[in-house]
């Protein structure tokens, strides 16, 4: 499953890629690859894989919360500006140093050795591949990754999805705005304010914006201690800005705006 943002909606792409994902993976034990999955070359084979389902289940327990991680060599991230895989293909692999990621969840769903699946809720930035790897040598036969599905990614499911084909049906239709999700939804988790028809004046024209204005406005869901956002919407219910408390009691910083037009004679 991939968020896509469309137009003005791809100012918020970058509250969405910290967001918690959740993912269906199949774990293959006793062989280790490069590259930690299918895609690999074999690089070695453990001993025979035969464990009883307690001890999978403790194993994979012990990766639940926060752990360190080595980012895989064969990955996105860069490298003075070079993708690791393209170093690792040319045969100059580097190692990042382990990152800190949060494991929230790991569920066993069916055992088959050597394949287990699983489902594994966790933070943005979390390698399965490489978690899959680590429960291989944990066992002390390695591992690599069969299969991956995202399920889950921040808050949206794949209930609200469409798959590719019907996108390509639904593109030329007036179908397919039903399944576009309104930016003022798009971040669930962050407090909201519904401002009158002033305060959207004010922050259409860029003005500087207090505690103090947000006085008399519909309540704010949420926290708004000093760092926190704020996602501010008018009374149409469309998404006009993010907001970011700077200090309690002192002026809001703009993350960004979204233009907007306001006749004088509403309210």
């Amino acid at each position: 499953m991939l968020i896509c943002c469309l137009n003005q909606a791809t100012r918020l792409a970058g509250f969405l890629l910290h967001g918690k994902k959740k993912y269906a993976g199949v774990l293959k034990l006793g062989e280790e690859t490069d590259t930690q999955d299918l895609t690999g070359t074999s690089v070695s084979t453990g001993k025979p894989v035969d464990f009883s389902p307690q001890t999978i289940q403790n194993v994979f327990r012990k990766f639940e919360g926060s752990i360190k991680q080595l980012p895989p060599v064969y990955s996105a991230l860069k490298h003075k500006g070079i993708p690791l895989y393209k170093l690792a293909r040319r045969g100059t692999p580097i190692q990042k140093p382990p990152r800190c990621v949060r494991i929230d969840n790991i569920t066993i769903r069916e055992i088959s050795l050597p394949l287990i699946r699983f489902e594994v809720t966790c933070s943005a930035g979390t390698y399965i591949r490489t978690l899959s790897a680590d429960i291989g040598k944990s066992l002390g036969c390695g591992g690599h990754l069969t299969a991956l599905k995202r399920l889950e990614s921040s808050g949206f499911t794949l209930r609200q999805a469409i798959s590719l084909t019907e996108l390509e049906k639904l593109k030329d239709s007036t179908k397919l705005s039903a399944h576009i999700i309104p930016m003022a939804d798009a971040l669930p988790d962050m407090p909201q304010l519904r401002a009158g028809v002033r305060l959207a004046e004010k922050i259409q024209q860029g003005k500087m914006i207090s505690s103090g204005d947000l006085i008399g406005s519909n309540s704010i869901v949420g926290a708004h201690d000093a760092g926190s956002e704020i996602k501010v919407v008018d009374w149409e219910g469309d998404l006009i800005a993010i907001l970011k408390h700077k200090k309690p009691g002192h002026r809001l910083a703009y993350h960004c705006v979204f233009p907007k037009q306001y006749k004088r004679q509403i309210g």
